[in-house]
C-alpha cells in the first residue's frame, strides 16, 4: 500500500515546480500518469526526459479555466484509461498587487484558475472517480487561504475557496468512496516565486517568519501529495494540510 501501482493519475499544471514534481513522484510510486501545460513545448521537453526513463505518462495541451479545455482533457483521459483514480488539482495563477490595483480581468482570472478550473474539473470526472472505488482528490491551495501573507487579496480569496470546496466535496463524495483533501504550501522554490525569491528584502521576512529557516522544495510537498494520494490515507478526507516550515504554528 506504501506505492500507486496500477493506478492512473491525472496533475494539472505539470510541468513546473510542485506539478513537475508530483508527477515524478507518482511515476515512482508506479502510477501511469497524464499531465497538463498551457505550453506544448514544455510538454515535449517533459515528455521527452520521462519516456528515457520508461515512465508511462500523457500531457496534454490544456487552460484548465476554459471549458472546451476541459471537455477535451476529460476525454483525452477517459480514452487512455476509462477510469481516474488520483486527480491532482494543481494548476494555479497570481498577480500580485494592492487590492485597488487589480483590473476586474486579472482578479476574475486568477479565481477562474484557482478556484473554478478546479470544481469544474472535479465534476467533469466524477464519473471517472466513481469508476475508480478508491479516488482520492488532492486540491493544491496555499497558506495564503487561511491566513494573511501579503500574497493579494484575489488569491487569497481563491485559495480560502478551495479549502472550502475541499471539505464540501469530501463530506458529499465520502459514499462514493471519492476522498478529497488539500496540501498547502508555503513559500516554495518554484519559477512561480523567483520574482519574489530576487526581492532580498522580502526574502528575508519570509525566512524570519519561517521556524525552518528556508524555503520548501517542490519534492517536499509533491511527497504530501502522493501520501495522500495513497490507500495508506484511506482514512483521511476532508483534510488540509500545510507544507509550512511551522508558519502556521509560530505566533511571532
Amino acid at each position: 500500500m506504501w506505492n500507486l501501482d496500477g493506478k492512473t493519475a491525472l496533475v494539472t499544471g505539470g510541468t513546473k515546480g510542485i506539478g513537475r514534481a508530483t508527477v515524478l513522484e507518482l511515476l515512482a510510486l508506479g502510477a501511469k500518469v497524464i499531465f497538463t501545460s498551457r505550453n506544448q513545448k514544455d510538454i515535449d521537453q517533459f515528455e521527452s526526459e520521462l519516456q528515457e526513463k520508461s515512465y508511462i505518462c500523457n500531457g496534454i495541451v490544456s487552460d484548465v479555466s476554459l471549458e472546451d479545455d476541459q471537455d477535451r482533457l476529460t476525454d483525452f483521459v477517459f480514452e487512455r484509461s476509462g477510469s481516474l483514480d488520483i486527480l491532482v488539482n494543481n494548476a494555479g495563477l497570481n498577480i500580485r498587487k494592492e487590492a485597488t490595483h487589480y483590473e476586474t480581468e486579472e482578479y476574475r482570472k486568477i479565481l477562474e484558475v484557482n478556484l473554478i478550473a478546479p470544481f469544474e474539473l472535479t465534476r467533469k470526472f466524477y464519473a471517472l472517480l466513481k469508476r475508480s472505488g478508491k479516488a482520492s482528490v488532492i486540491n493544491v491551495a496555499s497558506v495564503a487561504g487561511s491566513q494573511d501573507v501579503k500574497s493579494g487579496t484575489p488569491y487569497a480569496m481563491s485559495k480560502s475557496g478551495l479549502l472550502q470546496q475541499t471539505r464540501s466535496l469530501a463530506s458529499e463524495w465520502a459514499q462514493n468512496n471519492i476522498r478529497v483533501n488539500s496540501v498547502s504550501p508555503w513559500y516554495t522554490q518554484t519559477p512561480f516565486v523567483e520574482e519574489v525569491i530576487n526581492q532580498k528584502e522580502r526574502y528575508d521576512k519570509i525566512i524570519e517568519r519561517t521556524p525552518m529557516q528556508r524555503f520548501a522544495s517542490p519534492e517536499e510537498v509533491a511527497a504530501t501529495i502522493a501520501f495522500l494520494a495513497m490507500e495508506k490515507a484511506s482514512f483521511i478526507t476532508g483534510q488540509n494540510i500545510k507544507v509550512d516550515g511551522g508558519l502556521s504554528a509560530n505566533a511571532l
